[in-house]
């Protein structure tokens, strides 16, 4: 098992991955056409977002995370947000979501990145517990949204 970067090759599989992750985390089902828009948007423009696979032996992707850059005016320079993470079932519980942490960490650390951050949704137990397991823990800011009509 590895961790490369993703490809626009990649797309149907994190659309996939993507789509499972909703409705795993908040029993939610996401618009494929959406997706796919989004995505391949990121994948041609890192300013977005930088997708990362995880493959096995054949490269067939089994797995992603995401992560984009915040700028911080108070400490001038970026926080890394993991903005998804997905595994396939079958390859869960065997560490590979370190590999794929690893993979951004290194890509932050090149780029001097000041923190990696994440947001889960407070009843995904089963993610709390894994980013928990590696190293992340809770902080004091909350999390508050101003919505919009779509």
């Amino acid at each position: 098992m590895k961790v490369r970067r993703a490809t626009i090759q990649d797309l149907q599989s994190l659309i996939e991955f993507t789509n499972n992750e909703a409705k795993e985390a908040e029993g939610i089902t996401k618009s494929p056409k959406k997706l796919e828009t989004g995505i391949k948007l990121a994948l041609e423009d890192e300013t977005k977002a930088i997708y990362w696979v995880l493959v096995n032996g054949s490269d067939v992707p089994v797995g992603s995370v995401s992560a984009l850059k915040e700028w911080s005016d108070w400490n001038s320079g970026y926080y890394w947000w993991i903005q998804s993470m997905y595994i396939d079932p079958a390859y869960r519980g065997k560490n590979y979501m370190i590999l794929l942490l690893a993979a951004v960490e290194q890509e932050m650390d090149e780029q001097n990145g000041l923190e990696l951050r994440l947001y889960v949704h407070e009843k995904n137990q089963a993610a709390i517990k894994a980013y928990k397991k590696s190293n992340f823990r809770d902080t004091n800011y909350k999390i508050m949204v101003l919505n919009r009509a779509t």
